[in-house]
Parts: structure tokens; C-alpha cells; sequence
């Protein structure tokens, strides 16, 4: 019998939680079963195995970022560091509104299940690569200082934007309960350190 619609959300939303309190390592067919009304055998018949419904979680996922979040128009800002912070405060928002789906992402980035590495580089390592390429092209426009190497250059920035994204999801177990203070804070310290390195590195303008 098809899984119809409604259905089959439902049962992604319920799996989601599982997931994304759990982790992929630690979430068994049972407790998945349990948390979507529906029989293990029911899980098995319409997903085939615990690994291909975290998989299809994570394509919802990612589906859903890339649409809301809309990378490709990163260039409309035309200044490279004041991207940054625009689209990493756009990001913050949408991950507020969607908290499981942060958790499954970053597992996914950050802390992959040993036993699902190879198959999450295969299949979404051009995902990360695509993004640094539309944040590369972005950098080209930032004049530099001569003997400055553009690929280190931003190869630095990227280092210090993961150290707070990092940071970020060490410190916020629940996203729904941070403040504007905590916010502000945050975005704060992460433009003086791309502060400090926009001028140990971009061309001074007389």
C-alpha cells in the first residue's frame, strides 16, 4: 500500500525528533516506530531500513535550507564580510523555526555516524563544496595586501566561521530557549574576529 502524504510527513516529523534527539548511532527501529504510531514492520515495508529514512530525512532537510535559505543569492550583497553576517543571521533564523533540522544537519557536517561516513561524503560532500564555491567567488571581490594569498586568505575566514557555528551548537542544546542577548553576543564576537581579519588582511583605501 502507498504511503500517502499526510502520512508520510507525519511519520518524517515523528522519526526527525528521534533523530535529531538521539543521534543516528543511538536511535533504534523500536523507538522510531514508537514515536510515529506505526508498527516496525511498517517502517521496514515503506523505508526499507533505519539507514535509508535518515537519509531521506537528511535530503528533506537540506531541501528545505537550500530552499529557504537561497545561497545562490549570497552575491546580491555585494560586500563579502557584510554577507556573511546577513546570511548567517538569515541562517539563525530559519534554524530557530526549524531546530531537528539543525541537529540532523550538524550530525551530518560535524559528528557523521562512523558506519555512514563514506556514503554522506559520496552524497552530500559536493553540497559543502558548492557553498564555499559561491562564498570563494564572493571573496574575489575583497582587494587584498600584496603577498597576501587569496586561498589561505579565505581558507582563514571559513576556519573562523565553522570555530563559531562549532561553538554555537556546543553551547545551545535548545534552540527555541536562547535569547536576543545570547544572539547578539555571539554575532558581535564573530564580526571582530572577521573585523581583525579584514584589516590584517584587505588593501587600506586612501
Amino acid at each position: 500500500m502507498p504511503l500517502q502524504l499526510y502520512e508520510r510527513n507525519a511519520i518524517f516529523e515523528a522519526c526527525l525528533s528521534v533523530f535529531a534527539r538521539h543521534g543516528y548511532k543511538d536511535t533504534s527501529t523500536g523507538m522510531l516506530a514508537e514515536a510515529a504510531g506505526i508498527s516496525k514492520a511498517l517502517i521496514f515495508h515503506h523505508f526499507k531500513s533505519k539507514k535509508l529514512l535518515y537519509f531521506s530525512l537528511v535530503d528533506h532537510c537540506f531541501e528545505k535550507a537550500r530552499e529557504e535559505l537561497r545561497l545562490e543569492a549570497v552575491p546580491d550583497y555585494g560586500d563579502f564580510f557584510e554577507a556573511i553576517d546577513a546570511h548567517s543571521r538569515k541562517k539563525l533564523d530559519y534554524f530557530r523555526k526549524h531546530p531537528k533540522d539543525i541537529q540532523l544537519i550538524y550530525e551530518v557536517y560535524y559528528q557523521p555516524p562512523e558506519e555512514l561516513k563514506e556514503e554522506i561524503d559520496k552524497k552530500y560532500g559536493h553540497v559543502l563544496a558548492s557553498k564555499h564555491e559561491v562564498w570563494e567567488r564572493l571573496f574575489e571581490s575583497v582587494p587584498l595586501r600584496e603577498g597576501v594569498d587569496r586561498k589561505q586568505a579565505f581558507e582563514l575566514v571559513i576556519i573562523t566561521l565553522e570555530h563559531f557555528e562549532n561553538k554555537f551548537v556546543t553551547e545551545v542544546t535548545d534552540l527555541s530557549a536562547i535569547d536576543d542577548h545570547y544572539i547578539e553576543n555571539m554575532f558581535k564576537k564573530m564580526n571582530e574576529f572577521c573585523t581583525m581579519i579584514r584589516h590584517g588582511i584587505a588593501q587600506n583605501h586612501a
